[in-house]
């Protein structure tokens, strides 16, 4: 009996045992033994597998060892992962060269510099509302590598303060990724949780701003402690970025030239985002403001038309090439050079871009091969055996331990939503605030198997130590502020009764 009590605990604790010895693996290999981040993450992804109770089995070869489903499974794992971010990885890093090469990160820069002078808090606020705005509808990963440019031109013209800049960058673009649709983080917890997409936004927009203001605080600080040089990258010359500031302002391209390339693949995202929530929202409301949204644009087959020309161009990978070829004939005019030299010229950053994808889907196979190995399960279970707590707060561990595991905040969210469905009855709030915890959750304690990581420290030139010195604690920061605010504002305004009991039942 004792030994069959001894077999189920460990039966329970053993998914746990696996994520640590894999967080282990990867810390100790990146940290101490200085391996490369792409062979620590594959060798944690392979341990995982390694290590699990059981592994899906080949469907089409259901005898394989567990040894060979393991590498097998992180290289699927990897290929998803890469097939997801490759082409706009690639793009946004040409994108990075071309504002760089051309003088255009250096004009918006000057024109930042005019409206907020050159104090590395006004400048630094500005760059947080900014980026704030801009990052509702784009992902962090493509609004991190179309500003840095300017965060690194910043820092060489006002003297340094580059840490503070970039984390400017980060407070005001993270947030939006976990509380705001179109992401996919937040549309999966609003369809789960029964939150109207509208009331989503807004509610998300809104309880944003105080965790990014807080953000932004922390970044003072990490700057003061954590002070990193401009070092340039692979796909932004840091030779070539103080050249061109020193140019004369005739020299430098004008102000749309400069913000098209940036603006445009935004504007498009969003308005794929903005048809497709039009198209949802008359489905399920045929006489609210998207049906009437329709019917102004045609509707029927002509709305049908606009919508898949405006998909297309609007696909995130397709809006990305866009601005790339905007970025490179903004270089070729003001560089006055011919299409060949060009075409060089994006060498060096898509080695950049290469090194990222790799080091990007090693953490995604990492994921993958951690929810394999049933971390998922395991944290599935506890909640379960835990179903006395509070509600919204375990909303918020759950999705900061999915967070942790696998790294990705949009897997994070889509399995905390999933495992809180059951507990909507017994809510003693409006889900809203579940929603926002759940985001909260899975914005925390961001370290080495998040692709936002090594984006960050790869393309702003952080090494790993800095990166988790600086990025970990923002991000976690950011979190904390949140879900306090969200357990505060759920205590005091809970709009229970009937409001969410309607809210639970669709």
């Amino acid at each position: 009996m004792q030994g069959t009590l001894l077999a189920v605990a460990v039966a329970d604790t053993w998914p746990f045992v696996v994520l640590l010895a894999c967080m282990a693996t990867v810390i100790v290999g990146v940290l101490v033994l200085r391996l490369h981040p792409f062979l620590a993450l594959v060798t944690a992804a392979l341990l995982a597998g390694g290590m699990a109770e059981g592994l899906p089995p080949d469907p089409r070869h259901p005898d394989k060892g567990q040894l060979v489903r393991a590498v097998e499974l992180t290289a699927e794992g990897l290929g998803r992962t890469a097939g997801g971010v490759a082409i706009v990885i690639a793009m946004a890093t040409i994108i990075s060269m071309a504002l760089t090469e051309s003088g255009a990160a250096d004009k918006v820069v000057r024109r930042f510099l005019a409206v907020c002078g050159d104090r590395p808090t006004g400048v630094s606020l500005a760059i947080v509302i900014a980026t704030y705005l801009l990052s509702i509808p784009i992902f962090f990963d493509s609004m991190f590598m179309l500003m840095v440019p300017v965060a690194m031109a910043l820092a060489l013209r006002t003297g340094g303060h580059f840490t503070l800049y970039v984390l400017s960058i980060c407070a005001g673009g993270t947030v939006t990724h976990a509380l705001t649709i179109p992401h996919p983080g937040p549309i999966f917890t609003a369809e789960n949780l029964g939150i109207d997409v509208g009331l989503s936004i807004w509610i998300g927009i809104v309880a944003g701003v105080i965790p990014v203001l807080a953000g932004w605080v922390a970044a003072r600080w990490l700057d003061q402690r954590t002070p990193v040089p401009v070092r340039g990258t692979g796909s932004v010359s840091l030779a070539d970025a103080r050249t061109i500031m020193d140019r004369p302002e005739s020299e430098l391209p004008s102000l749309s030239a400069a913000l098209l390339p940036i603006l445009l693949p935004i504007l498009l995202i969003t308005a794929a985002s903005v048809v497709d929530v039009m198209r949802q929202g008359a489905a399920r409301h045929p006489a609210g403001w998207a049906a009437a949204g329709m019917t102004a644009l045609g509707g029927g087959g002509q709305f049908g038309r606009i919508v898949a020309m405006i998909e297309f161009i609007g696909n995130k990978n397709v809006a990305l090439v866009i601005g790339a070829v905007l970025a490179l004939a903004v270089l070729a005019r003001q560089k006055r050079l011919p299409f060949a030299a060009v075409s060089r010229m994006t060498g060096p950053p898509l080695e950049t871009a290469g090194v990222i994808i790799l080091i990007t889907a090693a953490g995604g196979a990492f994921g993958f091969m951690l929810t394999q190995a049933g971390v998922a399960r395991a944290v599935e279970g506890w909640v379960a055996s835990n179903q006395g707590v509070d509600i919204v707060l375990l909303g918020y561990a759950v999705a900061l331990v999915f967070r942790i595991a696998q790294g990705s905040a949009t897997v994070a969210m889509q399995t905390a939503s999933v495992t809180c469905m059951g507990l909507l009855p017994a809510l003693e709030c409006h889900p809203i605030y579940l929603f926002l915890a759940i985001g909260f959750g899975a914005t925390g304690f961001s370290w080495m198997n998040d692709s936002g990581f090594w984006v960050v420290s790869r393309l702003a030139g952080f090494s790993e130590r800095e990166t988790l010195r600086t990025w970990t604690p923002l991000l976690t920061a950011i979190s904390l502020t949140g879900i306090v605010l969200t357990l505060i504002a759920s205590r005091l305004m809970p709009l229970a009764g009937a409001v969410a009991a309607q809210a639970a039942a669709r």
